[in-house]
């Protein structure tokens, strides 16, 4: 009579070190290798924010990174993330779960989420929730429809059965929804969008402008991102970011930017032109990233990253963040950054614009789209699972 055959268990290693640390960024290239969809991160921006001597947000967060190995083999991954402010400011207990990915086998997820509750419940968490990252400014939700759908370098892309195996590994639900939308950049400003834009521009003296590099470096670039603070302080999740967060986004996003899809709306019946609104919009990347291999910029992808940034060589836009103090909404200044951006666009040969992560309930943002053709074209989810 045969032996039955032993099934390899799944050994979960804490990262320890450098080496660690690079396995751990490069198991996603090694996962995803080829995908037509997958639009990854640069090697370099993981190890910088996984770096807890480099990211600020471990001025308010603790957080432990873990391998499943299998014959020796990396098979999965997974971040548990402790936000303390978050928690603080939304009254949670939560340990985070995020740079989630592992192969087809359920007990290499129930391994790697065992490891995140395990973490969580020794530092008195009572709750798991995600992916999210550190703050939302690093990549959140599984994607639960649209896996034939480019994905963007600011959201996360997963095959298939990851839902699924959350489904079957039992205890997780709903804890937020969100929907992303393809939007169609139109051949002409629609002439409603025209008429209302002057009409506020009149009306409310609100006006839009690009900033200049200059005004950037002389503290233009940490206001626009005060001014996130204050318009996202009550979406789902939300951190506030700190003046050193600030700082390092200042420096990693804008110097690059092209500073045409980043305008602002000012308050001409303030005396400073208090700026009340931004729209952070780039070339998306996806194509780019893909073509730089295994996420380096060496030896050629840094070519194919300015191509995107600065040749335009793409008829996609990210619109990364849209953010309008609350007492502006009403008056339209929405309308007053796309009046602006379509221009911009046609110019530069956009086709549509990626709208990124909206809370399906969030029905002031989707409402900004009434004007223009969209899709809904991807879905994605956060779960929570108390431990």
């Amino acid at each position: 009579m045969a032996a039955t055959e032993h099934k390899p268990s799944v050994q979960i290693r804490k990262v320890e070190s450098r080496s660690d640390l690079r396995r751990f960024v490069d198991f996603h290239y090694d996962l995803y290798e080829g995908n037509a969809y997958d639009a990854p991160t640069l090697f370099s921006d993981d190890m910088r924010t996984l770096d807890k001597e480099k990211n600020a947000a471990f001025e308010f967060c603790t957080a432990e990174y873990y391998l499943a190995y299998k014959e020796d083999k990396v098979v999965g991954r997974v971040a548990a993330i402790i936000n303390n402010k978050a928690n603080e400011r939304w009254g949670r207990k939560s340990v985070r779960f995020g740079w989630i990915d592992f192969v087809d086998d359920m007990e290499v997820s129930r391994a790697l989420f065992d490891a995140v509750a395990e973490y969580g419940r020794k530092n008195g968490m009572t709750e798991m929730i995600g992916p999210l990252g550190f703050t939302d400014f690093d990549p959140e939700g599984m994607l639960t429809a649209g896996f034939d759908e480019l994905g963007t370098m600011a959201t996360i892309y997963n095959y298939p059965y990851y839902p699924q195996h959350m489904e079957q590994l039992g205890g997780f639900e709903k804890d937020n929804d969100y929907v992303e939308f393809k939007i169609f950049v139109p051949k002409e400003i629609p002439e409603k969008y025209t008429k209302i834009s002057q009409m506020i521009e009149s009306r409310y003296n609100l006006h839009v402008r690009s900033l200049t590099r200059k005004e950037i470096n002389e503290g233009m670039g940490h206001k626009v991102f005060h001014l996130i603070n204050d318009t996202f302080k009550d979406l789902y999740g939300y951190s506030e970011l700190s003046d050193r967060q600030i700082d390092q986004y200042v420096k990693m996003y804008l110097p690059l930017a092209d500073l045409n899809l980043i305008p602002i709306v000012e308050d001409w019946n303030t005396e400073d032109h208090r700026m009340v609104g931004v729209g952070i919009t780039i070339p998306s990347l996806s194509r780019a990233l893909q073509k730089c291999r295994r996420g380096r910029l060496l030896p050629f992808g840094w070519w194919h990253i300015l191509r995107a940034l600065k040749l335009h060589k793409t008829n996609i836009v990210d619109l990364e963040m849209v953010g309008v103090l609350p007492e502006y909404r009403k008056k339209g200044a929405n309308a007053l950054l796309f009046y602006y951006l379509i221009p911009w666009y046609q110019r530069y040969g956009i086709e549509w614009g990626e709208s990124q992560v909206e809370m399906e309930t969030n029905e002031n943002v989707q409402g900004q789209w009434q004007y223009f053709e969209t899709v809904n074209h991807k879905r994605r989810r956060c779960y929570k699972k108390n431990i």
